[in-house]
């Protein structure tokens, strides 16, 4: 179970790349859609999916977590997912808009920002 903790938890690092290495190759270049853009829909696919899968394994477990952490996460994930796969719906019919790639970009920051930064119990008791 360990091995796939782990993998999921590679695969969740990997999508926050997706977003954010996606986001800052679409700002760099000015472009509002093609290759960078489905890379940023599939990241903020793959973070979403990847963190209900690790939270479902520790809940399994019985390990404890921090529910309010994973709502704030979970929040933050839907929202950069939903801004993503709007901007490249708008793309596809030819009306990009910045602003909401802009939105998943920092909103993939925000949730490693989350993950990292909000302590949890566990650690507090340390």
């Amino acid at each position: 179970m360990e091995f796939l903790t782990n993998a999921l938890v590679l695969a969740h690092l990997v999508g926050m790349a997706c977003i954010v290495g996606g986001w800052i190759s679409l700002r760099a270049r000015g472009v509002e859609s093609g290759a960078g853009l489905s890379v940023v829909v599939w990241g903020a696919r793959f973070q979403l999916l990847t963190g209900l899968a690790l939270v479902g394994i520790h809940e399994s477990q019985k390990d404890p977590l921090n529910h309010a952490k994973i709502g704030v996460k979970l929040a933050v994930a839907v929202a950069c997912s939903a801004c993503a796969e709007m901007a490249a719906a708008r793309a596809r019919r030819g009306e990009g808009d910045s602003r909401l790639i802009d939105y998943a970009g920092v909103l993939g920051i925000l949730n490693a920002a989350v993950a990292t930064l909000w302590e949890t119990e566990a650690a507090d008791a340390t």
